[in-house]
């Protein structure tokens, strides 16, 4: 039963942590779309908060032994790639 219910938990955390990275890129795109564009100060410090937000949040998922350290990085990474061709497309338009 216990080693179920951290499966359950291992799965939450990692599905809650793949939604907030989805949050993130989802915001980065409507403030692109909408508000300021990608040289902005306000980009990059809303860039930079919710970025370092979800390094800390796999952080302490790592240290609880809910997520591998590698998938919290390749998490942070496949968000920074998204994030890098939404900034590019953003440029070409």
């Amino acid at each position: 039963m216990a080693s179920k219910m951290t499966i359950d938990h291992k799965e939450k955390a990692g599905a809650l942590l793949k939604a907030d990275a989805h949050k993130i890129l989802r915001l980065i795109k409507v403030q692109m779309d909408n508000l300021t564009m990608p040289q902005c100060p306000l980009y990059e410090d809303v860039l930079d908060t919710q970025m370092f937000g979800l390094s800390r949040e796999i952080d302490f998922a790592v240290r609880l032994g809910l997520i591998d350290e590698n998938d919290g990085k390749n998490l942070l990474d496949e968000l920074e790639k998204e994030l890098i061709l939404l900034h590019e497309s953003s440029i070409k338009k």
